[in-house]
């Protein structure tokens, strides 16, 4: 089922999402939910307080090549363990502000430790694209925009622009 995606400026993506107790069949069903979502929006990455869950789970696929198998990832309770020094910058964007785009740099590789939907602990070195996709999604879990990344005069820009589609958009009764 595809889900709505929460638009900022909205309180809900602000909160820090609260750990997962256990996988349950509603978990499972969110992580499906989510998966859906993201590859129909389409975007490489969506954090469970996007969709109005404030629960620490992320689903990402940063595979871009069409000729290429899909790698959806579902992490659950993730945290970055180690951050590279090296940083890469990159034109971000999130679902949840839709065509706002901003350079955002973060380090350029981490090491981020979940638990999959087995229950399994993972743990996985990410590089590139993957890294940044993690930070940013990890981000969202802390109630963190990529936009606080940016200077205050480009923020209250973008939230200001975001507040106006926001009511244009329920004028058009969307």
């Amino acid at each position: 089922m595809i889900r709505p995606i929460l638009l900022h400026p909205d309180p809900r993506l602000r909160k820090r999402a609260e750990p997962v107790e256990a996988i349950t069949p509603e978990i499972r069903a969110l992580a499906a939910d989510m998966l859906a979502t993201m590859y129909d929006a389409p975007g490489v990455g969506l954090a469970a307080p996007q969709v109005g869950v404030p629960k620490r789970l992320l689903v990402m696929d940063c595979v871009k090549d069409p000729e290429a198998p899909p790698r959806p990832l579902v992490l659950i309770n993730p945290a970055v363990v180690w951050a590279s020094e090296a940083t890469n910058t990159y034109e971000e964007g999130c679902l949840s502000i839709p065509e706002h785009y901003a350079e955002v740099t973060r380090p350029a590789e981490v090491r981020v430790r979940w638990t999959d939907l087995d229950g399994a602990e993972q743990e996985e070195h990410f590089a590139g694209l993957w890294a940044t996709c993690a930070q940013h999604e990890i981000d969202h879990l802390d109630g963190r925009l990529f936009i606080d990344y940016l200077g205050p005069i480009k923020r209250q820009l973008i939230t200001r622009k975001m507040e106006k589609f926001k009511r244009e958009r329920a004028r058009a009764g969307a």
